[in-house]
């Protein structure tokens, strides 16, 4: 079992009803910072990434299947970027019956996706963005009252909601191993963005499962 830390010596409360939105990012990330197709070889093989699927021998189904649960358990939608959409859409509905996967199908989920059009989203609950202002869309999701509004992988996207200082919580699972190369979520721009150390917990795999909030948030 993981051993869990809570540095502020207590967790924060989530959002509860006249408490506006909060945006989650959650992702599987490499220590050296790379989030890219953790979970298949074929997933995204953008750039010649040939080390698809490289979190799945870490996976900790007690540790980081529990920390997954209880994220999903305070998330009211999801927001994706279109290829974790894609990839998503084509797992998901097939798992009907698991609680998980009926959890998955029934969530409302945001997306801006210039490639894509109403009719393309034959997921269940899936809401198209205006991809010409995704991120004035997404202040405007993010004003309502509400609890999480999870960012699951989605790097591209990932990386604009945190230039724009929109993301008020990272729960990230830092996997020891350096991939070299790939997709990263955090920007190369020269800011720097101070963060607080909520918890951490150790998996059983060595994996770090860490949740920061924007210092002073």
């Amino acid at each position: 079992m993981g051993h869990v830390y809570y540095v502020t010596g207590q967790r924060k409360g989530r959002p509860t009803k006249g408490v506006a939105m909060q945006i989650i990012l959650s992702d599987f990330m490499s220590l050296d910072g790379v989030v890219q197709a953790p979970g298949g070889r074929e997933e995204d093989t953008d750039g010649g990434f040939t080390n698809g699927g490289w979190s799945m021998p870490y996976f900790d189904p007690e540790a980081m299947g529990s920390a997954i649960d209880e994220v999903m358990a305070t998330t009211e939608a999801l927001l994706f970027g279109r290829r974790t959409w894609q990839t998503m859409a084509a797992a998901w509905p097939g798992s009907a019956g698991d609680p998980f996967a009926d959890r998955m199908n029934e969530i409302p989920k945001y997306g801006a996706y210039r490639t894509l059009t109403r009719d393309d989203l034959t997921w269940s609950g899936s809401i198209l963005l205006p991809a010409d202002d995704v991120i004035g869309a997404v202040r405007e999701l993010r004003a309502r009252d509400g609890k999480g509004l999870q960012v699951m992988g989605s790097a591209s996207l990932a990386a604009q909601l945190i230039e724009h200082d929109l993301v008020d919580e990272y729960r990230l699972m830092i996997e020891p191993i350096l991939l070299g190369g790939g997709k990263r979520v955090f920007p190369d721009d020269g800011q720097a963005r101070p963060l607080e150390l909520v918890s951490t917990t150790t998996a059983g795999t060595g994996v770090l499962l860490c949740t920061y909030r924007p210092a002073g948030r």
